[in-house]
């Protein structure tokens, strides 16, 4: 195995330091290790792009697992652009048939390869990854090949025919990203958890409410979030359709680029009644005159002006489960976006409507909450009842 002398690591990490909004500061430090030169000086040229933050931390994990792989298969960094055989060996490594597996222990990641990878803290599955997994390193891969001038094998017929005959043969079930929806119950339970008057549980009531009231907003949308983000709107009521029913406060959040729109595309989604005043009860205690709306809160109850990161937010949901008798590992912060899915088809709202608000672009994908709900509440799963 070549070992990289340390001025070589400890110059790709000040180089790193350009990403510092990116990547955190032990993984700099764990990529600076795996890199090459070259690749820290794509990943600074993407950067300057204005390449998505998400983005660019997917590119950035993903060259790294892939400098580790080969590097553990064989014996040096990757070649650019990779060979086809190196294509067909990565998806072999990672999608396999685990009854194959059984009778043949040379089926799948070799041995030695899976034991150098988990060395690094590069591997914690222990069967076949998820196809969406393999396919995205696949595309990083492609890019970043191009990034450089070159053309890889990545159309090629027979790593197309490979990855379909491998994704059929592995039989991963999909693994959503919460296990449990944040339904209305749910969400119920977790604010009963921050019902204090700590400045912590102001601030994380109007995460949550905010978060799910807005479409399920992504974790990262919501500590990407900034006072100039946030527009006052005339006073709604609560029933359109009824003159004399009260007024609730309403506002825009302009959520700007969201990782399913381009650079200059500014999705707005409306915030209406409670979540609007748990949101300006948190502006109003934390003093927030501008910058970052979410920002970290030390052990003793001090305010950092330092955003929340997407980390953050996901532990917050975890935390609040657990002080509430749920199972944190059942719970993330995209149980958020799929529990407000889940409670508007549970409502009757139409999908179109709920669309309009969780800015999905994919029907299908929003859809598939829908088709749950209606099995459940439909009489078709109740003939034997």
């Amino acid at each position: 195995m070549m070992m990289q002398p340390a001025k070589s690591i400890t110059a790709r990490a000040e180089a790193l330091d350009a990403l510092d909004a990116i990547l955190p500061f032990d993984r700099r430090d764990q990529l600076a290790a795996i890199l090459t030169d070259e690749d820290v000086a794509t990943l600074r040229h993407l950067a300057s792009t204005g390449m998505g933050d998400n983005t660019m931390r997917a590119l950035a994990s993903d060259i790294g697992y892939l400098e580790s792989w080969c590097l553990a298969v064989t014996g040096g960094p990757l070649p650019w652009p990779a060979p086809e055989s190196l294509l067909l060996k990565f998806v072999a490594h990672h999608l396999w048939d685990p009854a194959a597996r059984e009778n043949n222990p040379e089926h799948g990641m070799p041995q030695d390869v899976t034991v150098a990878l988990r060395a690094k803290g590069m591997l914690r599955s222990t069967g076949p990854h998820a196809p969406s997994t393999v396919r995205r390193r696949l595309t990083s891969w492609s890019i970043l090949t191009r990034w450089r001038g070159l053309t890889g094998s990545f159309s090629a017929p027979s790593l197309k025919s490979a990855l379909r005959l491998a994704v059929r043969a592995s039989a991963r079930p999909r693994q959503r990203k919460s296990k449990k929806a944040v339904t209305g119950d749910v969400l119920i339970t977790l604010l009963a958890a921050c019902a204090g008057d700590r400045l912590v549980d102001v601030r994380d009531r109007a995460i949550l409410l905010m978060a799910f009231a807005s479409g399920g907003r992504r974790r990262s949308e919501v500590a990407a979030l900034r006072l100039d983000n946030l527009v006052d709107e005339p006073p709604v009521r609560a029933d359109p359709a009824n003159k004399d029913s009260p007024p609730l406060p309403c506002l825009t959040i302009h959520l700007g680029r969201t990782k399913t729109t381009s650079a200059d595309e500014d999705e707005q989604v409306v915030l209406i009644g409670r979540p609007v005043v748990a949101l300006k009860a948190w502006i109003k205690a934390a003093g927030i005159a501008n910058g970052a709306v979410f920002r970290r809160i030390d052990q003793w109850g001090n305010l950092d002006r330092q955003a929340l990161t997407p980390q953050s937010i996901n532990l917050i949901v975890k935390t609040r489960a657990k002080q509430a008798g749920l199972d944190p590992a059942l719970f993330s912060a995209h149980g958020l976006r799929s529990g407000y899915l889940t409670e508007a088809a549970n409502r009757g709202i139409p999908l179109a409507e709920a669309m309009q608000q969780s800015l999905h672009k994919s029907v299908a994908q929003a859809a598939g909450y829908y088709n749950n709900a209606e099995r459940k509440m439909g009489r078709a799963a109740r003939i034997l009842v």
